[in-house]
């Protein structure tokens, strides 16, 4: 078999995986790597997703890589001998701690070492911590937004070391038009009888500072005229229970239900009328609004950062200026009553990203044989 036909072996590494974003993108990876006839390997501190990983063929391997702590450089040797062991032929890094252990691991020859890729998967704050994650032989990037933060702010990068692979949801996960059946509706309605009837808006996200749940509470105060409630979908962050708090007090009186974190977004997301992306910091891509996009549900949500790139590329009727309420309540009575439709087709598609993903592994292993 020629040396680029050859399964690879390719080594995720991460702090944890136990949910969000990234967790969930290192699985898809994974899981296609394996269905690809690949070996696939996943370093990180442990979680509930890893018996899905070795239900479907991935190797977790646990160390506590993601601990921010002088000690965590300890396991570099540790990890060096790990893809030596292994023929590891590609090391891709998701987060800055494991991304510092993983580059010292690789370091070394280039005939010797597996080739280290890194994803920039947040709008990091600017510093040689940071800087980690764009010192892959390849870079990874999930929108323009992200892409335009790395040149500007790593201006040392080479833009052609940058490869754009827009994140992507399933189409099979996520079908257009997807509604929860009788049973699960008839749970949700005894669980929250207050929303019963009602139009329904939901904010998708953990309770932190930066998602604009004020900006919801205001806007619901300015909808009293209409039967709207919201729901608040996402847990409590445990370093910010204050502020939880405090948006729970301010809520008072207002049609808010705060379900906690769920395992099942998709359907809480289909069941809603509307769904609000109100982030005050730009995100670098925007998972949530496009979930619901995909659902064919309409979302409105603030124009900048990844959730801008997909609604001016999706839905540009939910655009809204940042912090603009005036203009938020606008678009929102107005996709309330009147929503344009959610096109069916569109490209960011989990296969596409997937394809993206793997043809870069191979494409980086078998530059590595010339």
């Amino acid at each position: 078999m020629p040396a680029e036909a050859a399964p690879l072996t390719v080594a995720q590494i991460l702090p944890a995986l136990d949910s969000g974003g990234v967790e969930r993108g290192t699985v898809e990876v994974a899981e296609a790597l394996v269905a690809a006839g690949h070996r696939s390997i996943v370093v990180s501190g442990g979680g509930r997703l890893v018996e899905r990983l070795r239900d479907s063929g991935t190797e977790h391997v646990h160390m506590p890589v993601g601990r921010k702590s002088p000690w965590t450089l300890r396991l570099i040797p540790l990890l060096r001998r790990m893809l030596q062991d292994r023929s590891v032929d590609i090391v891709h890094a998701r987060s800055r701690m494991p991304a510092w252990i993983a580059w010292y691991a690789c370091r070394g020859p280039v005939a010797r070492r597996a080739r280290f890729v890194t994803t920039v998967h947040g709008l990091y704050s600017v510093s040689r911590y940071s800087s980690v994650m764009v010192r892959g032989e390849r870079v990874v990037v999930g929108s323009r937004t992200v892409r335009d933060y790395v040149l500007g702010n790593y201006p040392d990068v080479p833009p052609e070391r940058l490869v754009l692979i827009p994140r992507g949801v399933s189409r099979t996960d996520f079908p257009a038009g997807y509604r929860p059946d009788t049973q699960w509706l008839a749970r949700w309605r005894e669980r929250y009888s207050e929303l019963a009837g009602r139009t329904v808006v939901a904010l998708v996200g953990r309770i932190t500072r930066l998602k604009g749940h004020r900006d919801l509470l205001e806007l619901l105060s300015r909808l009293g005229d209409l039967d709207v409630a919201a729901v608040v979908v996402g847990a409590e962050d445990p370093r910010r229970r204050g502020y939880a708090r405090e948006i729970r007090t301010a809520a008072a009186g207002l049609p808010v239900t705060f379900t906690g974190h769920r395992d099942d977004v998709r359907e809480v997301v289909a069941a809603c009328d509307l769904v609000l992306s109100l982030s005050s910091k730009p995100e670098s891509f925007g998972r949530a609004a496009l979930e619901a996009l995909s659902l064919g549900v309409p979302v409105a949500g603030y124009d900048h950062g990844g959730v801008g790139e997909i609604l001016a590329a999706l839905y540009p009727a939910g655009r809204v200026p940042l912090g603009d309420l005036d203009a938020l309540e606008s678009c929102v009575r107005r996709l309330l009553s009147a929503p344009p439709p959610v096109p069916v087709d569109h490209d960011y598609t989990l296969d596409r990203m997937l394809g993206d993903t793997l043809s870069l592994y191979a494409a980086l292993r078998a530059e590595r044989g010339r």
